[in-house]
């Protein structure tokens, strides 16, 4: 959808931001409709076919819930789901406005707005609806020698996701299988936060038994316990002014969960060994390998523990349903090692390709990492083949379980002729008489899947 094509629906109880938003959009759009009383929405999203909707996160209404943005947000989304929704929010708010995101909302934009950044936020939104493509392809990180690569529409979601939340001070839990790329991306929101030059200080929490977990997370005095031999600060307090990533907090007990949830709540840690609190301020991401279903069993975790970490979640997919990404991800490993041994640049002939896109990568990111770093330092040639990529057996490889009734036939098709493929390791000669086809109507099914 083009801007110049769209109808606008703000609603706001200031004139002054109605005039503002109608004066700046008249050029731009093809319609602008204002409304100062929310209660109002429903008629007028009846009665005019309206694309997107800026919408004020406060409003002094009947409704007074203190949060009436997000109350009118849910009804928007149950009239018009369709309908893009940005929030409108004071700085003050920005929590508040986070949480919208995991309420519906598409964006939200801090009073007062730069005009051309709300421009090219509505555009980018109404883009988006209409499914073209965004040209944002990595979040990178700058202290590591990789980067978040990905094309494919579940990395393009995350990185939109990121740009959001990155700049404000939301406590972020990251989910995702291991070997999904957590640790880079807890260090590329600390790279694109306020807090970028301040310290990121991580922590593999699971880890830790009870005594370490308070010595190492809150600090000590020396002779607080017998190992204790002079004062320590804890990671909150080495996090101060910026980032702490506790990394495997799933598997903290509940004893441990309970000391968390006061730090946090208090915002304030107390030494072993002392009375004395220290103010603390920092910006929380954790992480977990995890479903938040598990989380969820108040046997094994504290909800209000969950509340409190989790003011958005972020969602690392395996490295499977990233079909799209894995030539980019293995040509970027591929130059990184060439260059870290003294190689010359590689890269991989068609065969390879076929069998890079045919494995399940159980051990996700990670696993093509390290398979493309061992190709590199063992190719003796700068083309790497089916034979260089020798897959870990560290991992348990296997076909992806699915329900075969709720898989289209073209996705049968075609994990079937990449499990054959990668048996006869990329000749297409022995995998076209196997399936019973013609080199050519194999190379056409090839064409066909983009294999």
């Amino acid at each position: 959808m083009i801007l110049k094509k769209a109808t606008v629906l703000i609603v706001d109880d200031d004139p002054d931001v109605l005039t503002a938003v109608k004066l700046l959009l008249k050029t731009e759009a093809q319609e602008i409709i204002t409304e100062k009383n929310p209660e109002n929405l429903n008629w007028l999203l009846q009665r005019n076919q309206v694309d997107l909707v800026l919408l004020d996160m406060n409003f002094n209404s009947a409704i007074n819930t203190g949060n009436e943005g997000l109350y009118w947000l849910r009804k928007i989304k149950e009239w018009k789901p369709a309908v893009c929704v940005i929030m409108i929010t004071a700085y003050g708010d920005i929590d508040l406005a986070v949480r919208s995101l995991k309420e519906g909302a598409n964006d939200f934009v801090v009073k007062p707005w730069h005009n051309e950044k709300l421009i090219d936020t509505i555009k980018d939104l109404l883009d988006k609806k209409e499914g073209v493509k965004t040209v944002k392809a990595s979040v990178k990180s700058a202290t590591g020698d990789t980067s978040i690569l990905g094309d494919s529409e579940v990395m393009q979601d995350i990185f939109y996701k990121v740009n959001k939340i990155a700049p404000t001070d939301a406590n972020i839990l990251l989910l995702g299988e291991n070997g999904t790329g957590k640790d880079l991306m807890a260090k590329a929101i600390h790279e694109r936060s306020l807090r970028a030059d301040k310290p990121f200080i991580k922590v593999d929490v699971g880890a830790l038994t009870d005594t370490l977990f308070e010595s190492e997370l809150f600090g000590h005095k020396k002779g607080a316990y017998t190992d204790a031999r002079e004062d320590r600060t804890g990671r909150f307090e080495d996090a101060q002014g910026g980032t702490l990533f506790l990394d495997e907090i799933g598997n903290i007990s509940l004893q441990q969960q309970a000391k968390l949830l006061t730090v946090l709540q208090n915002r304030q840690v107390t030494r072993l060994g002392t009375n004395k609190a220290v103010d603390i301020d920092i910006r929380l991401i954790c992480a977990t390998n995890l479903p938040l279903s598990e989380l969820a069993n108040e046997n094994r975790f504290r909800k209000d523990l969950i509340y409190r970490i989790n003011t958005v979640e972020i969602n690392m997919p395996p490295l499977r349903r990233r079909n799209d990404d894995i030539v980019i991800l293995a040509r970027h490993f591929a130059k990184l090692y060439a260059g870290k041994y003294l190689k010359p640049s590689v890269d991989f002939d068609a065969a390879a390709v076929i069998k890079l896109k045919s494995y399940n990568y159980p051990g996700n990111v990670r696993e093509l990492q390290y398979t493309i770093e061992r190709a590199v330092i063992m190719a003796d040639d700068h083309i790497l083949r089916p034979d260089d990529l020798i897959f870990s057996i560290l991992e348990t490889p296997g076909e992806v379980i699915v329900d075969d009734d709720n898989v289209p036939l073209s996705t049968l098709e075609k994990n079937a002729i990449l499990r054959v493929i990668e048996k006869h390791n990329g000749n297409i000669t022995r995998a076209a008489k196997e399936l019973g086809l013609t080199r050519t109507a194999l190379y056409r099914r090839l064409s066909k899947y983009d294999i």
